[in-house]
């Protein structure tokens, strides 16, 4: 299983909001990151957890394919993550 996915389901986050999640990955990364961090995830693993979605658009690749979700999507979201990183520098 994808390791963020199992990360999402070990904190008891419904297959709905995780399918809710990617999707919005792969539509707005930023809304999917507001998402996330309302899921009741203890504030160290929620760290983590975003870390690993923001510097890994492999393993959201892999997530979304688990998912069945437009992976076409992902690709532009990777390039928003990409833009905003690099503002953000």
């Amino acid at each position: 299983m994808n390791p963020i996915i199992q990360t999402l389901k070990d904190h008891n986050v419904s297959d709905e909001k995780i399918v809710e999640v990617f999707q919005a990955l792969t539509q707005n990364p930023l809304e999917a990151m507001s998402i996330i961090s309302t899921l009741g995830i203890e504030q160290s693993k929620l760290q983590a957890l975003m870390m690993m979605v923001m510097t890994n658009p492999d393993l959201i690749k892999q997530a979304v394919d688990e998912l069945g979700l437009d992976f076409s999507k992902v690709e532009e979201a990777k390039e928003i993550l990409k833009e905003n990183q690099q503002q953000q520098q």
